[in-house]
């Protein structure tokens, strides 16, 4: 479905079409594709696309393979060009993007590999400059090309254009930016991995394609697109240049719109339909801008920052500020579980019955403790019968150095108890002899996932313990997609999901608290997040105890909710927070500078401390009390 067709604002400075999944836009582009190459046949001519790789344009591909197949588009009249390559590479490796065109569409379509141009990632540094000019003379000698596909790095690059690039730049070798490179160090094991350097078509060439057409799927591209779309013209953000374009659009879906002012912040923009969420939003939005708290935002406030709308409709001012304070206000509790016998029609969570059973769902051995720690602890310091369920082994996330040191230990210790560690010693001179010829990305041996695995179950014990739990209500799933996803491209989560409904009809909560924090960059956490909630829907089906279940979704190890979403803040005192801590330090092969860092150079103790006392200074701000740190929920709502 085709959302907000046309509609354009005063901040918008290119056309934008806006999608409700990135499948219905994918088949739109691939659609648009396929007319170009059918008149181009028609006509008797070359149709010349310009391509892109990475995850935006699979679904165009997918598409075009579906359409060659089943309805007969052929592609014997096109010649390709693509965006880039990194430098240097192999054609055969995993992360070349030769191999990437062949395995996603050249495969699998009647194309001429000899029609097929990708930049050479083989070539001696000194012969590159004439392989570019050649490669420009090459697309002009096609007649320049039809329609280019982009995506967008989170730098703002098109291509491998980063930020300082010019706007008539031609292909060329370019250094990548280290974001970059820390996106790209999935794909190769590790940041240390990625090169350095790529062929990339240029900025000019770009603008030359008689269609440029860019796209962006889910929120991790939001804050990109609205500087891309909204921002001023600045090689800081290199897609900017293509507000200087009259053939180009901007091809997202609902999910990488958000950060757009149309539905950021309507009111800017138009009348808007005000219901509850949107007032929230608006009234917080107000008091943030204006550094006020909210029950201080006057009239004059509203109608000079786009509000006098809401003021007009559904004013005075001072009881929507009255409304909004109390709804923040009434999302604080100190009693996570429920306050037996209380009042709740103004409190987060139910109040009956007396002893919830609560099932805290860690996609990691640590996301328990380092996002929701302190009410975790608080559950069980209030009776609760809180269960933790760590969906994954974590096992990738240990260094090989650390996992050698668990072993030498083993070892020593069976020396010191006078026992036979002839097999110890015969797994680690294996385990070291592997680690010497471990090639990026390779999968480690089993031995190794085992003992990595086990220094994860262990860490997670002892933080799990000092939060108050009981062993048996300590449940490691090991989750068969983590391992399997490493040698699988087509990943079936159907045991996965059995698993999960076996768990939950044995504990059969009143709470579910999950992870709804997916800017983790293996992506993990929203695999996990799925997979517990097919389980659920099915459940929901056949146990009736599924209807007085409700399930929180907790963020903090990667970024936090808005204010405006929060709909249960727990305060924590000092001497939680230091527990909450003193949890996240029993992860110690997590702690100083862990494999998968992501963004944010802060180790995980020193994030989840600072967003908590983020979040409860933000509170402060608006006029709330002052506490040393807060950590938020949101409730998931069924269709």
């Amino acid at each position: 479905m085709l959302l907000n067709l046309l509609e354009e604002t005063r901040y918008e400075k290119v056309p934008v079409k806006i999608y409700a999944t990135d499948s219905e836009a994918s088949l739109d582009v691939a659609k648009r594709i396929a007319t170009i190459i059918k008149q181009k046949q028609a006509e008797g001519k070359t149709a010349v696309l310009g391509l892109a790789t990475g995850v935006s344009p699979i679904k165009v591909y997918q598409e075009l393979i579906r359409l060659h197949k089943e309805e007969g588009l052929s592609f014997k009249n096109v010649v390709t060009f693509n965006l880039d390559e990194y430098y240097p590479i192999q054609p055969g490796s995993a992360q070349s993007y030769v191999r990437f065109m062949k395995e996603q569409l050249f495969d699998h379509i009647d194309i001429d590999m000899a029609n097929v141009n990708i930049p050479d990632g083989t070539l001696e540094e000194k012969d590159i400059a004439a392989f570019c000019l050649a490669y420009e003379q090459k697309i002009n000698s096609h007649g320049g090309i039809d329609v280019q596909l982009l995506g967008i790095g989170r730098t703002g690059h098109i291509g491998f254009n980063e930020p300082g690039s010019a706007p008539n730049s031609g292909t060329r070798l370019v250094t990548l930016n280290d974001l970059t490179r820390r996106d790209a160090s999935k794909d190769f094991g590790g940041k240390e991995n990625v090169p350095t350097k790529a062929i990339t078509m240029g900025i000019g060439t770009i603008f030359k394609a008689r269609e440029i057409i860019l796209m962006a799927w889910n929120g991790k591209k939001a804050s990109i697109i609205k500087k891309a779309v909204e921002g001023a013209i600045s090689p800081d953000v290199p897609a900017t240049y293509l507000q200087n374009s009259d053939n180009v659009e901007f091809i997202i879906d609902r999910d990488a719109s958000v950060d757009l002012t149309r539905f950021d912040t309507p009111w800017l923009v138009k009348d808007c339909i005000w219901d509850d969420m949107l007032i929230k939003k608006a009234v917080i939005w107000l008091a943030k801008t204006l550094n006020k708290p909210i029950l201080k935002l006057t009239e004059n406030d509203y109608n000079n920052n786009g509000m006098a709308q809401l003021a007009t409709q559904l004013g005075p001012v001072y009881n929507i500020n009255i409304s909004i304070f109390n709804n923040i206000q009434h999302t604080i509790t100190g009693w996570p579980g429920g306050k037996f016998n209380a009042d709740d029609s103004q409190r987060p969570e139910r109040a009956n019955p007396a002893v919830k059973r609560s099932i805290v769902f860690s996609p990691h051995p640590d996301d328990d403790v380092i996002s929701m720690g302190g009410t975790f602890i608080r559950l069980a310091d209030q009776g609760h019968e809180v269960h933790v369920a760590y969906q994954t082994s974590g096992n990738t996330a240990v260094w090989d150095d650390e996992m050698l040191r668990y072993v030498e230990f083993a070892m020593d210790f069976a020396k010191s108890q006078s026992q036979d560690a002839a097999y110890l010693e015969g797994l680690y001179k294996n385990m070291v002899t592997f680690l010497k010829s471990k090639t990026p990305n390779q999968s480690d041996t089993e031995a190794i996932r085992t003992v990595k695995g086990l220094i994860r179950k262990g860490e997670a014990i002892a933080g799990a313990r000092l939060a108050g739990l009981k062993d048996q209500r300590i449940h490691f799933m090991d989750l068969p997609f983590y391992d399997r996803s490493k040698t699988q491209k087509n990943v079936s989560f159907e045991d996965d999901i059995q698993q999960t409904m076996q768990l939950l009809q044995e504990v059969k909560p009143h709470q579910i608290f999950a992870a709804g924090d997916f800017a983790d960059p293996h992506g993990t956490h929203k695999v996990c997040f799925e997979i517990i909630l097919e389980a659920f829907n099915r459940l929901r089906q056949i146990e009736d105890w599924t209807k007085d279940c409700w399930i929180w979704l907790y963020r903090g190890a990667w970024h936090e909710f808005e204010i405006h979403e929060i709909e249960m803040a727990v305060p924590l005192s000092p001497q939680e927070v230091l527990r909450k801590r003193l949890a996240i330090f029993k992860h110690q092969s997590q702690k100083d500078i862990p494999v998968f860092p992501g963004d944010d150079a802060r180790e995980f103790w020193v994030r989840a401390e600072d967003r908590t006392h983020e979040t409860a200074l933000l509170y402060n701000e608006l006029g709330l009390a002052e506490y040393e740190a807060i950590e938020a929920f949101v409730r998931w709502k069924f269709d």
